[in-house]
């Protein structure tokens, strides 16, 4: 006896709409049935669509069916990430080989129900691993605020020499340590300032050179030194103590 594949179809059906009430939609009968059923991870809800995944399954019987199997699709799909359709369908045809012969339907739409959730799982075990790292990072941060740079011999005289030539300290320095090696001679050379005699500042300071007064007295014994044009190569000091 041949089976009546419409007969099995519309009974089918009729246990579909009364298992899923109100949520399955009969979109044509003829020339095959065609009807959709929503799935949804247990947290979505349309009030706040961002937190699930969700689509509509659209099944179409084919004559033979359940002996062959039915047209998949899906539609409206709700934060489906790439891929996501392809390997819900590739899902869903291993379970329909493994159901050829049986009413498969509900078995499918629970299948699909079933993938839905362990994607929605993965999705947040990610996001909450995401934001753990997050977390690590910006105490990360904290901790380096505190903790500062380690220093070493090396980074110090690195940050002295740096410092010191970015404040002048360095080119100070240097020019207290060329100054303390000048002679006063090197001084006077170096420095024209030097060479303004004093008489010079009294007339910038307004004073008439003529009543500029010298001590005479400091140079009254300066006949009675013993300066001689021309220096005694021979002399020796002492000598003229022996010969008295």
């Amino acid at each position: 006896m041949s089976r009546n594949y419409k007969e099995d179809q519309t009974n089918e059906v009729e246990a579909l709409d009364s298992i899923y009430c109100g949520d399955m939609e009969i979109l044509a009968t003829e020339p095959h049935y065609k009807f959709q059923i929503p799935i949804a991870t247990e947290e979505y809800s349309s009030e706040e669509p961002e937190k699930g995944l969700a689509c509509k399954l659209v099944f179409t019987f084919t004559a033979t069916y359940p002996d062959g199997a039915p047209v998949v699709e899906i539609e409206e799909p709700e934060n489906f990430e790439d891929m996501f359709e392809t390997r819900l369908l590739e899902h869903l045809q291993k379970t329909i080989e493994e159901n050829l012969g049986m009413e498969m339907i509900f078995s499918l739409v629970s299948s699909a129900q079933e993938w839905l959730n362990e994607r929605w799982d993965e999705h947040k075990f990610h996001q909450e691993e995401l934001r753990e790292q997050k977390l690590r990072e910006i105490e990360e941060e904290e901790r380096k605020k505190f903790e500062g740079t380690r220093v070493t011999v090396e980074s110090f005289l690195k940050w002295k020499l740096e410092f010191e030539e970015s404040t002048g300290i360095a080119a100070k320095r240097e020019k207290n340590n060329v100054s303390k090696k000048q002679t006063g001679r090197e001084l006077f050379m170096c420095d024209n300032t030097l060479n303004d005699s004093d008489i010079k500042f009294l007339l910038e300071a307004g004073e008439n050179i003529e009543n500029v007064k010298i001590d005479e007295t400091l140079f009254q014994d300066i006949g009675e030194l013993d300066l001689d044009d021309d220096d005694d190569e021979d002399w020796v000091p002492g000598a003229d103590d022996d010969d008295d």
